[in-house]
């Protein structure tokens, strides 16, 4: 009984992915996609999140994220981790172990994806409401998450090291004032910022890639607050910026959060 109701799980899929290849809302052909990523999208189309995907604007070991239309027009990103995958084990469960909101997770691979994915979404909301600028999270099922475009027509926004800002000194305080923020108000810690994950969009610093930030009681936090300051002062140093002390700035935002 339970093979035969897989069974007609994957023919209701086949007829609804054809139906939307058929409505040209798809202007890629993805063979990697696997049938959960697929139901995902289905999922996300439906329900107005999204109205057409193009092709892939950015790639990695774990993600792909592509152009996407929203119904109104608007550019959206979509991140899709790739389930095939074995980086997660090898190098993110660090990340999540410790973290108090992902206790439960199974460790099969699809759980841990499904998981990562959320955690993205979760700190990017968190991140933006305490005002940081990040690209605006929308949406998420199972691997794949929807947010904010930075860039134009399917033109991604260059990362910082590719295109250093105009006013270093500038760029520097404004990263600095954002990881202030994230651990003040959000009680999060970017733990994986540098150069290469902060977009300069026409001078405005938007930081990417948010599945590592974790919650200031992971164990990791503060070792993960004083590389993330460290990394961030050592770019700007390059660029012949006058920095504060590293140390001396972690640990006057550690003494802020305590007052």
């Amino acid at each position: 009984m339970e093979d035969f109701e897989k069974f007609l799980d994957k023919r209701l899929y086949k007829k609804k992915f054809k139906k939307l290849k058929d409505s040209e809302l798809f202007e890629i052909t993805e063979d990697v996609f696997s049938y959960y990523t697929l139901m995902a999208l289905y999922d996300l189309i439906n329900s107005g999140v999204i109205d057409k995907m193009y092709g892939v604007v950015a790639t990695g070991k774990e993600a792909r994220v592509y152009w996407a239309k929203a119904p109104d027009g608007r550019d959206l990103a979509v991140k899709i981790f790739k389930v095939e995958t074995t980086e997660f084990r090898k190098t993110r469960l660090k990340y999540m172990i410790g973290d108090r909101r992902f206790s439960r997770i199974r460790r099969d691979l699809r759980s841990i994806i499904r998981a990562w994915c959320s955690k993205e979404y979760r700190n990017l909301r968190r991140a933006h409401d305490a005002g940081v600028r990040v690209p605006e999270p929308i949406a998420f099922k199972e691997n794949v998450l929807v947010m904010e475009f930075i860039g134009s027509e399917g033109v991604p926004a260059p990362l910082l090291k590719d295109y250093p800002p105009q006013d270093p000194t500038s760029a520097y305080n404004t990263i600095i004032e954002y990881i202030k923020r994230l651990y003040l108000k959000a009680k999060l810690v970017h733990a994986d910022l540098s150069e290469y994950n902060i977009l300069n969009n026409d001078e405005e610093l938007v930081i990417i890639d948010w599945g590592s930030a974790v919650e200031l009681s992971h164990p990791s936090s503060h070792e993960f607050l004083l590389r993330d300051i460290r990394n961030i002062s050592r770019f700007f140093e390059r660029l012949n910026v006058e920095i504060e002390d590293p140390l001396i700035m972690y640990k006057t935002i550690i003494k802020s959060e305590l007052k």
